[in-house]
């Protein structure tokens, strides 16, 4: 069967389209913070012809500890990103933690996020779906891949059939994740573009105790191996300088480092096609 055609403006996902990146800070730290990176990824991304979404979090709800840093919440974040799309003109990606946000952030972003630890909320999830917006579902560190299908069958009940199924690796002991990357092509069956999140799945959650821990240092091969097993997209967090992130540093790679990155999977993807 046919993968479902995704269409975001001028972007086309799957069905052997080029392969996309979403991209950004985890959260928005400053304003200029946050255009500085949006503007850098727009360049990369035009001189290496890849279609880019911008990723940063007005707020992340799902800390470890209370005094973690959540970014600037609703209101002043949606205005931060909303410059960013008006600015750069580049489509925007952002993730919900509650029903009562859906509707505003509905009114900038053009893809709605539902966090790993909320993929399973029906409500969340299917009154996020009723606003007609793209909705990229994180599967759960939680989930084997086959329990995303229930998930997606909740988005489908609104007729909303705009849907990517993003990969962040699986729950292995006691804080860490692994990637098992037969679940790329497991989703994929379902007949939705699937994305892997190469930055939360060297996650290690909670395992700095009071913050999450990371090993950055797996982002490429990962990497490379998702786009070479078959996927249709990469999701990474980037940041200037990450050992000074205000929200998941340990994961997230250097923007310095992304070009190269980019370029090495290109290779593979023109190997591929």
């Amino acid at each position: 069967m046919a993968m479902h055609e995704i269409r975001l403006g001028k972007i086309e996902i799957g069905n052997g389209k080029p392969l996309i990146l979403i991209a950004g800070p985890c959260v928005i730290e400053s304003e200029e913070f946050c255009l500085s990176v949006a503007r850098e990824l727009k360049l990369i991304c035009s001189q290496l012809s890849i279609p880019l979404i911008f990723k940063s979090s007005y707020d992340k709800a799902n800390r470890t500890s209370v005094d973690s840093f959540r970014g600037p919440g609703l209101k002043s974040g949606l205005k931060i990103l909303k410059r960013v799309r008006d600015e750069l003109g580049l489509p925007l990606l952002s993730d919900v933690h509650s029903q009562q946000e859906i509707e505003e952030a509905a009114s900038i972003l053009d893809v709605i996020q539902i966090p790993a630890f909320l993929c399973r909320q029906t409500d969340i999830v299917v009154t996020a779906a009723k606003t007609g917006k793209m909705i990229n579902i994180k599967k759960g560190q939680f989930l084997a891949p086959q329990d995303v299908l229930p998930i997606i069958k909740k988005i489908e009940s609104t007729g909303n059939k705009n849907i990517l199924i993003t990969e962040r690796g699986v729950s292995f002991g006691y804080n860490n994740l692994i990637s098992d990357l037969r679940a790329l092509g497991i989703m994929r069956d379902f007949d939705y573009p699937v994305i892997y999140d190469a930055t939360h799945s060297v996650q290690l959650p909670s395992g700095e105790g009071t913050t999450s821990g990371g090993e950055r240092r797996f982002v490429p091969g990962l990497s490379r191996a998702a786009v070479a097993f078959g996927c249709d997209g990469l999701f990474i967090e980037v940041h200037p300088d990450p050992d000074q992130a205000l929200c998941d540093g340990p994961n997230m790679i250097n923007l310095k480092q992304l070009r190269q990155l980019l370029e090495q999977i290109k290779k593979i993807e023109k190997t591929l096609r």
